[in-house]
């Protein structure tokens, strides 16, 4: 590498005691002493046997390595932790997705920061690893590059396209006795056909698309099919790019200002991305020590940005679709009107200039800002007497679902009861279906309620109630009228905690208003009986987790 502005904080002083320990260390290892001179740069791999999200990153690390060798670096594979939605929440109802994000935070603070490397090349996959990665840039401030490691290749199940949303989805079915169970072993051995992360507009290709749009991953890069050339494309351009970075001395916080937050709400506004970009987008700006509010700015945003694109769970077009019409670079070329188009990118250029250089294409999939989709928000943030601090919700694109409802509130306390009482006929049309004690606190780690969705949808209730949780939903869920994440959590004494059966809720996504019509007397007297409760104990990590973990509105980062 020529051109080095500034001495590596990885070479230290000859004879000193971490000089000899890393010669020794390294020596064991191949490196030369010209080596040991050289940037030293952490491949961050979350990979893991468990999921095919994950099951392509171990050999994306050899020919990154060598781009970075190419470059003048020396590249150092870091693993961590490596959570699927589809298998990490078998355990503890699901309870151990979201404290898995800031898990692999730490572990890459450890690593990169207890070795002091000098920058990182993160390989993003599924849903988790993305935020994690990119808050782990923002609060090490390592000259870093996201690279999304791709969607994974969907199936056919007779003779109609079939992909992992649908075996989540009918899954729901079978627990309600509308399909069988043969029938969704059939579906689920052909929905995925190669490695990758859900092929629909869920958490992982939402995050995706952010990381870009935040400038944190290169220009062109998201989304991309795993394995496919460009893939290959982008790691090896990651891998020169940065070494480059490390001499140019450019850092994630000189990125990650408030314009690229605002840049990306408006993206994730564009595409109708995951409900959980918010949090996300906001654990991020906590980590990276920028002001912003992301709620805030979905709220001062929905109205402004069109839909333009209809990715399912959205609507009819595939992911792949998405990508063929230009992906994040295209759909940030027709939202340049709205766009901070002077600040910087990990590729070292401005966002203007990244953008002029995308040739726009003739596309139905991602539309102009004059002939959208639709110009009603895809995502919502309620607020009112039942949800003081916010909710959130998705409309569909088509807006044919419900988006107002008043009625009885029917509560449950755990996902095991609620689904019980589906199936024992509890839940009838008319009510509103209140999942409480799931939040942060209470369960601890935010309880997944999918699957509740999907065997309201199965129940044939989907449109015939509304259902409100403290807990968290998958990127994947669309239907039905479903507020999630309501804060402040029932668990901590927030109203949704305070709701009784017959209760009557009202919500409308038309004014962005959830409310519970008990007076606050009342809900004083109920607040006041209300049993004392501890953090847990423990040294496991959900407890631990419990005990450290910040509001939503600080993006549910620890000790915020």
């Amino acid at each position: 590498m020529t051109g080095r502005r500034r001495p590596l904080r990885s070479n230290f002083a000859p004879g000193s005691t971490p000089w000899a320990m890393r010669r020794a260390q390294w020596t064991a290892l191949g490196l030369t002493p010209e080596d040991m001179e050289k940037p030293k740069i952490a491949i961050v791999n979350s990979s893991s046997d468990l999921a095919s999200c994950f099951s392509h990153l171990d050999g994306l690390v050899g020919p990154l390595k060598q781009a970075i060798r190419d470059a003048g670096g020396i590249g150092f594979e870091v693993r961590t932790a490596a959570p699927s939605d589809a298998i990490t929440s078998a355990g503890a109802a699901g309870r151990y997705i979201l404290p898995s994000r800031d898990l692999i935070v730490s572990d890459i603070e450890v690593a990169a920061e207890g070795a002091l490397l000098d920058g990182m090349v993160c390989l993003s996959s599924c849903d988790k690893t993305t935020p994690a990665h990119l808050m782990a840039a923002g609060r090490l401030n390592l000259p870093t590059v996201v690279v999304s490691c791709g969607y994974q290749p969907s199936g056919v199940f007779r003779g109609e396209e079939v992909d992992f949303e649908d075996v989540f989805r009918y899954a729901g079915h079978v627990a309600t006795g509308r399909m069988t169970v043969d029938d969704l072993a059939e579906m689920s051995a052909c929905a995925v056909t190669g490695p990758g992360v859900c092929a629909g507009m869920g958490t992982a290709n939402s995050m995706h698309i952010a990381a870009e749009a935040l400038g944190m991953a290169l220009p062109g890069s998201t989304p991309v099919r795993a394995n496919s050339p460009k893939m290959w494309e982008t790691v090896a351009a990651a891998g020169r790019r940065v070494v480059e970075l490390v001499g140019e001395d450019v850092r994630p916080r000189d990125i990650l200002c408030a314009g690229a937050f605002r840049d990306a709400v408006i993206a994730m506004l564009a595409i109708s991305g995951s409900v959980n970009t918010l949090k996300h987008l906001q654990a991020v700006a906590v980590e990276a020590g920028c002001d912003v509010d992301v709620y805030a700015l979905f709220e001062e945003f929905a109205p402004k940005v069109p839909l333009l694109s209809a990715v399912k769970p959205n609507g009819d077009h595939g992911i792949a679709e998405f990508e063929a019409a230009g992906g994040a670079l295209g759909l940030m070329h027709r939202l340049a009107p709205l766009l901070d188009l002077d600040r910087p990118t990990v590729a070292g250029v401005p966002v203007g200039e990244a953008v002029a250089s995308f040739t726009p294409v003739e596309s139905a999939v991602i539309r102009p800002l004059d002939r959208p989709f639709a110009r009603h928000p895809g995502i919502v943030v309620v607020r009112g007497s039942l949800a003081p601090d916010g909710g959130v919700a998705k409309r569909t694109v088509a807006d044919d679902g419900v988006r107002r409802f008043r009625g009885p509130a029917k509560v449950f306390r755990s996902r095991e009861e609620g689904l019980e009482g589906i199936r024992g006929g509890e839940v009838r049309p008319g009510q509103v279906v209140v999942l409480t004690g799931l939040g942060l606190r209470g369960s601890p780690g935010m309880g997944l309620t999918s699957a509740f969705v999907f065997a309201l949808d199965g129940a044939g209730l989907g449109d015939k109630v509304a259902f409100v949780t403290d807990g968290q939903m998958s990127g994947l869920v669309n239907r039905g009228l479903v507020v999630a994440e309501v804060s402040p959590e029932g668990a901590v004494g927030g109203p949704l905690g305070l709701v009784r059966d017959g209760d009557v809720i009202a919500i409308d996504l038309d004014t962005r208003s959830i409310d519970l019509e008990v007076t606050e007397a009342e809900l004083a007297e109920r607040r006041a009986a209300l049993p004392d409760t501890a953090p847990p104990a423990g040294c496991g990590w959900l407890s631990v987790y419990a005990r450290t973990v910040g509001p939503l509105g600080r993006g549910a980062t620890l000790g915020g």
